[in-house]
């Protein structure tokens, strides 16, 4: 007995002794696991909110890339998104994109339009048509960009049967004008006129005939000095107009200020030339300030000395003409010489003795069999034609003199500017002084003279 509860005394000494480390050990065991649970938790917490804040931002694409030789790889957190995003949505990326054949086939013939226009044939030996359907290509209203100068409608002419006259040469076809057709040949190029207010008035043409394939908001004009420059954006193309009358320089180069009576030029192109360089398509004339008096003032030094119309012209023709050889690249650039515009100032010249001048003159020449003689110095348009033809580079020479003498009912007459002011109801009463039969309206005769040029660039072959 006494054995018996001595050894159940150790047995009753020792159970509490485990059953506290036992306790112990169990309560940090618990303590353990919790704080891991608790960190774990946590942890994974922590990038699945991460994660979520990656997933809704916009990531870059990331791609493999090599730097000094070791591959960088994307992030976790920016492969789980992308894969998450990709299980969620279609891959677009590899599914081929939705063609259009007509739309790109009309895409390409735009791009590569081809007008056939074969060299043999003579543009300007033909006839006026009445053509009310196909013209004018544009209407007044629609050209922002005209001058008061050469707007005849809305400066009071109450007929417009001189906007719908189409020519048509005798052995082949004229083109109607595509400002599409242009605009893509015009693409990243520059396209100007030099010369007087003449070319100033097919510029114009020009910038009409174009425009209006351009959407609102693409194209500027911005007039600075002896420069215009008519731009559109989307094409990166421009037209441009540079004052230059007589091609060399001279005492009337100001735009503004040319109204000199006693009128000089030199021997230098030079200053000019500077304006011309690297354009795409150059178009030049001189003609109208010529015809002030029969002898010209040429500046030799300090001293000028008078030569005869035709002498002194020709000098300036070789003077261009060696420009041209000198600065334009002919696999480059495109040259033209537009000749003479004539003017009308007798009526009786073309069988009208009750006329005055241009003045109320509503059809063209009836009689186109034979030439009307109304003053056009034939001498210095015989000159152009022979300083053209002699030069090794190919410059275009476009005749339109004889085809617009016919043309005595499309001058601005009596509806347009005198010294920047559109004239008064009395002068416009008084044309024998205030009819304009130099210039010419728009829409109107200087739109078959772009028709021309159109037809020589847009059957030039495409290059590469």
């Amino acid at each position: 007995m006494k054995h018996a509860m001595l050894y159940g005394g150790r047995r009753s000494g020792r159970n509490p002794v485990f059953v506290f480390l036992f306790s112990v050990l169990l309560f940090v065991t618990l303590k353990y696991n919790e704080h891991v649970k608790s960190m774990a938790e946590y942890s994974v917490g922590s990038a699945a909110a991460k994660s979520q804040r990656l997933a809704r931002q916009k990531l870059p694409v990331v791609q493999l890339s090599r730097m000094d030789g070791i591959e960088e790889e994307q992030t976790l957190s920016k492969r789980t998104a992308s894969d998450s995003a990709a299980k969620e949505r279609p891959r677009t990326a590899q599914v081929p994109s939705v063609r259009n054949p007509v739309q790109e086939q009309e895409q390409a013939k735009a791009q590569q339009a081809l007008v056939n226009v074969p060299e043999s044939c003579n543009l300007f030996d033909g006839r006026w048509v009445y053509d009310d359907v196909s013209y004018p290509i544009y209407k007044e209203h629609e050209c922002e960009f005209l001058t008061e100068q050469v707007t005849c409608m809305r400066n009071g002419r109450r007929d417009g049967r001189y906007q719908k006259w189409r020519w048509q040469p005798r052995d082949c076809n004229l083109p109607r004008f595509d400002a599409k057709v242009m605009l893509e040949r015009l693409r990243g190029k520059r396209l100007m006129f030099v010369g007087d207010s003449l070319n100033r008035n097919q510029w114009e043409s020009m910038v009409c005939l174009v425009q209006s394939a351009i959407p609102g908001g693409k194209k500027t004009l911005t007039k600075n000095a002896s420069l215009n420059v008519f731009r559109a954006e989307e094409y990166d193309a421009t037209v441009e107009f540079y004052w230059a009358p007589f091609l060399v320089e001279s005492n009337s180069d100001d735009p503004k200020i040319h109204s000199i009576r006693n009128r000089v030029i030199t021997n230098s192109i030079a200053k000019h030339g500077e304006h011309w360089k690297g354009v795409d398509y150059l178009i030049f004339n001189t003609y109208i300030w010529w015809m002030n008096t029969p002898k010209m003032r040429v500046l030799r030094g300090t001293e000028y000395s008078k030569v005869d119309r035709p002498v002194a012209y020709r000098r300036v023709l070789r003077t261009w003409a060696k420009w041209v050889h000198r600065n334009v690249d002919p696999k480059k650039t495109m040259v033209f010489f537009m000749s003479a515009s004539p003017n009308h100032m007798r009526s009786q010249d073309w069988g009208n003795p009750d006329g005055v001048k241009c003045a109320m003159e509503t059809m063209p020449v009836a009689n186109a069999s034979r030439r009307v003689a109304i003053g056009t110095d034939w001498r210095l348009f015989a000159e152009e034609e022979r300083v053209v033809r002699s030069m090794r580079l190919p410059v275009s020479f476009v005749s339109i003199t004889a085809m617009s003498e016919l043309r005595k009912d499309a001058h601005t007459a009596v509806h347009t500017l005198r010294q920047g002011k559109l004239l008064t109801a009395e002068q416009q009463a008084d044309p024998a002084n205030y009819a304009d039969c130099i210039h010419w309206c728009l829409p109107g005769l200087p739109d078959t003279w772009n028709e021309f040029l159109f037809a020589r660039i847009a059957s030039r072959p495409w290059r590469n």
